[in-house]
């Protein structure tokens, strides 16, 4: 069912449009502002606070000021205000689904399916709140006891990308409440409605003044740089783009900080020649067109068995074929606006190229005229050795296809990339299944599913992709510092 006009602008109404820093909402300190808009029709949505360095500063001086107070509370009682902020956005499903439509353009369905993945965060780092361990031994010579227990870092500072507004937020905020750490997050100049609403559910949901902070602003690096360089700022939190996520670790090192860093991906799908063709077409779609193709985790190389790749691609592209553009709050819409102009550009570009190097156009291949920032969804096949599709994150809806011959070449082909996040094979053979966990050098694998992210597994790549990980039973221990202390021995 489409959304009506009138659903919306009650929505954007109830959205904060000030920064959250300590126990207000408050303008930013030059009094700037920037508009959001609708990548679907390049309209406005909402005009916000634009924060200045100094106002970052302030952010950090909140969580500073409310840092040993939260970390002191009560782990129970962070695991009950994490609780109640999961049952609001419960409550507040669609305003949340129809938010994260009208700002980043992902079809209603997609939304709504990123709330109950986002929120889950707040619910699984509650229940994390309260296993918090250490432990108590007799060191083997027998003259001490070492007790070992885990501590927050300390104020955080997290910078979170703009195509899962919701998820990406909680899956830092929630493990770090967690952990007793306070916090300062800086949304995406493109999409910062969805944290901003988030803030005003953990107000209701009795989070302490200070804990979070929210800093909206157009000049990133400006408003970063000075909280990054700040020595009271203990831990730094990024997802986005590996070229900015090494500049940002060569500055975290100035002040050592504990860093997590979740960045580009360019994710192989294999497809062997004995797998289950209905279920690898079905994994193919999801893992290439969920958020419109604009997901680290997307397929960006599908590299397919020869025997079977004539097959694979007419699947494909009659599937795609079917797909409906168009703005994401109408009825069954699969592919939704790319979240700019840039975005098209860079998409049109990486098919030219593989087109201009011998690859069929299967479907596809153009931008969308009229309002919005719309690229068809396309198929590329026979993409060959040198192709820029298969350097660089597309980012887009574009499925690349290119062959091999046995499964040493499809390992190498996938192997062969400086990133290494996610991979996804689709083989009914057991022990070739087993075989792919050990070779494929990626942090995360999806074996004959294509959607991989779940809030209990840890989240994160290898090589270029970045470190640390986000989710699961590892998530909360990026925000926690181990300490061992030496006690003589009781009964001497």
């Amino acid at each position: 069912m489409s959304v009506d006009t009138a659903a919306e602008h009650r929505l954007l109404a109830s959205v904060p449009t000030q920064l959250l820093i300590g126990s207000d909402w408050v303008d930013g300190s030059a009094g700037g502002t920037f508009t959001v808009k609708d990548p679907s029709t390049g309209d406005d949505l909402l005009t916000i606070a634009d924060a200045t360095p100094e106002d970052g500063i302030r952010a950090l001086d909140a969580a500073v000021d409310a840092a040993d107070a939260w970390a002191a509370t009560p782990s129970r009682t962070r695991s009950n205000i994490l609780r109640k902020a999961f049952d609001l956005v419960q409550e507040r499903a669609e305003d949340f689904a129809l938010l994260m439509t009208l700002e980043m353009g992902k079809p209603l369905a997609e939304a709504r399916g990123e709330v109950a993945y986002g929120s889950e965060f707040l619910r699984w780092f509650s229940e994390e709140a309260v296993r918090i361990s250490g432990r108590y031994q007799a060191n083997p010579e027998g003259t001490g006891r070492s007790i070992v227990t885990q501590h927050p870092v300390g104020p955080c500072f997290f910078i979170t990308p703009w195509n899962f507004p919701l998820a990406m937020a909680t899956r830092k905020i929630a493990p770090a409440l967690a952990a007793g750490c306070t916090v300062v997050v800086k949304p995406a100049e493109l999409t910062p409605l969805t944290t901003l609403l988030l803030g005003q559910v953990f107000r209701e949901a009795g989070l302490p003044d200070g804990v979070l902070n929210i800093i909206t602003t157009t000049s990133s690096k400006a408003v970063s740089s000075p909280i990054l360089d700040d020595p009271r700022l203990r831990k730094l939190s990024f997802t986005g783009s590996t070229p900015v996520g090494v500049s940002l670790m060569q500055q975290a090192a100035k002040n050592v900080l504990r860093t997590s860093m979740e960045l580009g991906g360019n994710a192989p799908f294999l497809v062997f020649e004995d797998a289950d063709m209905d279920k690898a077409v079905e994994g193919a779609l999801l893992a290439k067109f969920r958020n419109i193709g604009e997901a680290c985790t997307a397929a960006n190389r599908f590299l397919v068995h020869e025997s079977v790749a004539e097959d694979f691609t007419a699947r494909i592209t009659a599937a795609v074929k079917e797909f409906r553009i168009g703005r994401g709050t109408e009825d069954g819409v699969r592919i939704g606006p790319l979240i700019n102009e840039s975005a098209v550009t860079k998409a049109k570009e990486l098919v030219d190229d593989a087109v201009r190097r011998g690859a069929t156009l299967e479907t596809g291949g153009s931008a969308v005229d009229g309002p919005g920032t719309f690229y068809e969804p396309t198929v590329v096949s026979g993409v060959v050795a040198g192709s820029d599709i298969l350097r660089n994150e597309i980012f887009g809806p574009v499925v690349s296809i290119t062959t091999f011959r046995d499964e040493d070449e499809a390992v190498a082909l996938a192997n062969d990339t400086e990133y290494g996040l996610v991979s996804y094979a689709f083989t009914q053979n057991l022990a070739r299944g087993q075989r792919l966990i050990e070779r494929l050098k990626t942090g995360m694998m999806g074996l004959n599913v294509g959607v991989i992210s779940n809030a209990s597994a840890p989240f994160g790549g290898v090589k270029q992709s970045g470190i640390g990980r986000e989710g699961g039973l590892e998530g909360i221990h990026e925000y926690l510092d181990t300490k061992y202390t030496m006690t003589p021995n009781p009964f001497a």
